[in-house]
């Protein structure tokens, strides 16, 4: 097959595994890679024609714009879902270097130890938590320092909240007292706590896997990066993967590899290009005319995401929310002291706090997680165009979601065609266990929000949250949504049925992998930001001892 480009390694996406992966295997200077990215570069003055949604992505509290930005945003819409009361949700990814790491809430969570145990008696052998924790260990630069679960000198600088609103203290006070143990440090692998998130930001700006990783290793001659280069198939000789078709400017191009092609599109993407070049269900590869390399029939099957309801409270008006201070002279100040300090209202995250707490105390680690801040968003402005915007009167929000929900949904090619979008059914609170603790989740903020330490703060007392378990489930389906970790389309597993074998090769075919977040059989107790990049971490020593062995051989 004739090509223009040429390389041992192709990936394609770069996202928050794709950046580490075109960062780690061209370290040493033994191998080609070209990283293929559909979205364009990160950087503002690399991109004139999104120079603003590129300040945005940098900035911290330009999450809030990038979310609906449609120049560093894929903006992917679902099927109608029955579980949430009928309606659509979009789920933002991001279109840019760095992927969701660049367009994020900045959050820094790993998971439970019993999470990544789970996979390993899932048939998911090497992933452990004994056997992931020294990725994690190598990625990060801890601005804490280094112990025995956190490292420093890694890519992706990872520090403390940089302001405590008194707001968002007073919330987790009231976490407190409401039974939940106050916790320093909840990215030990014991879990169980309520404090102030870890983010990643480095001097007051977002530190994403670009930044960390990809940025450097561009300076490599052995890296080629393709920005705007939508990956329509991959090639096979047989049933060897032995390059990637794609679409730049207007043209079809080809890359063709000596070792591997490597696919690290995200829990949306990645089930797409398998269907699309041939691996997944025969009949619906058949029904829409697309050859069948190897039937593969869970490819887009085990999708789960963190569905979580959104619950505000109004403050009084002496209180000066975040809210407050995002308009008007308010905002100029703010604008101001960042761009002098690189502190203040912008250098914030989508959320200040978080609580991780049992549902039952009977259960051995945390099954919800609250999302706490000094701020409230307008609802009506969510709903009509799914953005964010700050209310104008003061508000508090404490979000939580079921960490380990029961429902699983798909997500499937509707099209031969790369550039169409896949057809995503979430199925949220489909399964009548994940409805149960929707109820049950409701139930523990208004116990917090009527502990002694939100007293002085509060307007009112009282919820909007209905008085019978049945008014309190309808209230979660109208008012929950995707907290954007969609996971597990592409599942590692030691069984058969499983589309990727624990080492992430594509079981079916040689020279083909997936990793990313669509690899988690099962998805992890909180953000999923930092598990991504320790699954490309890990990955990537996966290719590099392979790579090794063959040498020796």
């Amino acid at each position: 097959m004739a090509a223009d480009l040429y390389a041992d390694y192709v990936i394609v996406g770069a996202g928050s595994a794709g950046c580490v992966l075109a960062n780690r295997l061209t370290e040493s200077g033994d191998y080609k890679v070209v990283l293929l990215e559909a979205g364009g570069d990160d950087r503002p003055h690399k991109e004139p024609s999104q120079f603003l949604s590129n300040v945005m992505v940098h900035t911290p509290i330009g999450f809030g714009k990038t979310l609906n930005d449609p120049k560093v945003n894929w903006l992917y819409e679902t099927e109608v879902d029955e579980g949430s009361g009928g309606r659509k949700h979009k789920w933002p990814k991001g279109k840019v270097l760095g992927g969701s790491s660049s367009i994020n809430g900045l959050l820094y969570i790993r998971g439970q130890s019993a999470d990544y145990d789970g996979w390993a008696q899932m048939g998911a052998r090497g992933w452990s938590y004994d056997d992931v924790l020294p990725y994690f260990r190598k990625s990060e630069n801890q601005e804490r320092g280094a112990d025995k679960v956190h490292g420093v000198g890694g890519p992706l600088n990872v520090c403390d909240f940089p302001e405590k609103h008194p707001v968002s203290g007073a919330l987790i006070d009231a976490c407190v007292e409401a039974g939940i143990p106050r916790r320093d440090d909840i990215n030990t692998g014991e879990q169980e706590g309520v404090t102030w998130f870890q983010l990643t930001m480095k001097n007051g700006r977002r530190h994403s896997a670009a930044v960390g990783y990809l940025h450097p290793a561009m300076k490599r001659p052995n890296l080629t990066v393709e920005t705007r280069a939508m990956t329509t198939r991959i090639l096979f000789q047989g049933k060897k993967a032995v390059g990637v078709e794609f679409r730049q400017n207007g043209l079809l191009r080809k890359v063709m590899v000596g070792r591997e092609v490597i696919i690290a599109a995200g829990s949306v993407e990645s089930p797409k290009l398998l269907e699309i070049s041939g691996i997944g269900q025969g009949a619906l590869l058949q029904d829409l005319g697309i050859a069948v390399v190897h039937e593969s029939p869970l490819v887009g099957e085990n999708m789960q995401d963190h569905f979580m309801i959104g619950c505000q409270a109004r403050l009084r008006e002496d209180w000066q929310s975040i809210n407050y201070r995002s308009s008007g002279l308010n905002l100029v100040k703010e604008i101001a002291k960042y761009g002098t300090q690189r502190k203040g209202l912008l250098s914030y995250a989508v959320a200040h706090g978080t609580a991780f707490a049992r549902s039952r105390p009977e259960l051995e680690v945390p099954d919800i997680q609250i999302h706490l801040m000094a701020a409230s968003m307008d609802l009506e402005y969510l709903g009509i165009h799914q953005g964010l915007r700050l209310e104008k009167e003061p508000g508090l929000a404490a979000n939580p979601c079921q960490l380990r929900p029961e429902s699983r949904g798909s997500i499937h090619a509707q099209s031969p065609d790369g550039t169409i979008h896949p057809k995503i059914a979430p199925n949220y609170l489909s399964d009548p266990i994940d409805r149960e603790m929707a109820v049950t989740q409701l139930k523990l903020i208004r116990k917090i929000w009527q502990q002694p330490a939100l007293k002085p703060y509060l307007k009112e007392t009282g919820d909007p949250f209905g008085e019978s378990d049945e008014e309190m489930l309808g209230y979660a389906k109208m008012a929950g949504g995707t907290l954007y970790h969609p996971v597990g389309t592409v599942r590692m597993g030691a069984d058969e049925a499983s589309p990727l074998t624990p080492e992430l090769k594509v079981r079916g075919v040689e020279g083909l992998r997936v990793i990313d977040a669509s690899v988690m059989p099962k998805i992890i107790s909180g953000n999923t930001n930092a598990p991504t990049i320790m699954i490309g971490e890990k990955g990537a020593d996966l290719i590099l001892q392979d790579a090794r062995q063959a040498v020796a051989a």
